[in-house]
């Protein structure tokens, strides 16, 4: 009998150590600290980066649901490594847009009388809207369009009480890159692996007030998803749009009391726009 019992502890135990072993490979997400990006980071992938990496986020309830946004993709976009380096936004508003601006109160607002005018076999018109996604579908990005080489725009507004620090978890597939308040924060062309599993949390400063949020997701081929989470105390303390908006002008609504209001006269311009044009 003692030997029952020692065989049967000795297996247990070997049991809890594959276990243990196997879960810390595959449960710590790497922390992502001192950004925004520099200028020779903007287009390259976190380091470490690897499958080791993924943690599942499926049972958090902080996922964004609602998302504002060109009404439909970018398509036939020749593969995410190719248009993960073209601005499409830029591309799409003839320069009154670019990415970095956009995610700007000035841009934002700017999406009220410009909307993407992307080549016909790219999508076309696209105006801009509210619309909604669901966290827990690994194809969330297709929104009745095309399902491969597609690339997805995203925007919210985070209205934060006092200036803080907030934790972002990104899930996507494939390259994914978020730029607030006109700096860019995550680049990673590597997919997360899962619609609610991530590989990075990402620390970024919000100011006090309306941060404006852009999300980009380009896709090749496969599940094709674009989800985003903040921590536990961000989600409590701050407020989050498009909340109960449906459109365009309920979006603007919810956010007229966050966004920066520009002096009269002043022309509003980033440091990314003076480089573009040089």
């Amino acid at each position: 009998m003692k030997i029952f019992y020692r065989l049967t502890f000795v297996i247990t135990m070997i049991f809890l150590l594959v276990i243990g072993t196997s879960s810390s490979a595959f449960a710590q997400a790497n922390d992502i600290e001192g950004g925004p990006l520099k200028d020779d980071e903007l287009l390259k992938d976190p380091d470490p980066n690897g499958d080791g990496l993924r943690e599942s986020h499926a049972n958090n309830k902080n996922w964004i649901t609602k998302w504002y946004g060109p009404e439909g993709n970018y398509e036939n976009n020749g593969s995410f490594q190719v248009s993960s380096k073209r601005d499409l936004i830029d591309e799409g508003t003839n320069g009154k847009l670019t990415e970095t601006k956009l995610s700007t109160s000035a841009g934002l607002n700017l999406t009220k009388t410009v909307d993407m005018e992307w080549k016909a076999g790219n999508g076309g018109t696209r105006k801009w809207t509210v619309f909604e996604l669901d966290p827990a579908d690994g194809n969330n990005m297709n929104r009745g369009g095309p399902v491969d080489n597609i690339d997805t725009y995203g925007m919210i507004v985070i209205h934060a009480p006092v200036a803080r620090k907030a934790i972002m978890s990104p899930a996507h597939d494939d390259h994914a890159q978020i730029w607030i308040n006109g700096e860019k924060w995550y680049n990673n062309s590597r997919w997360t692996g899962a619609a609610q599993t991530i590989l990075h949390n990402v620390e970024v400063d919000l100011k006090k007030g309306g941060n404006v949020l852009l999300y980009r997701v380009g896709e090749s081929g496969g599940s094709a998803y674009i989800n985003l989470h903040f921590d536990d105390d961000t989600h409590k303390d701050c407020k989050i749009y498009p909340d109960k908006s449906k459109d365009q002008n309920g979006f603007f609504g919810e956010v007229a009391g966050s966004l920066d209001v520009d002096p009269v006269g002043k022309l509003t311009t980033t440091w990314a726009d003076i480089k573009r044009h040089r």
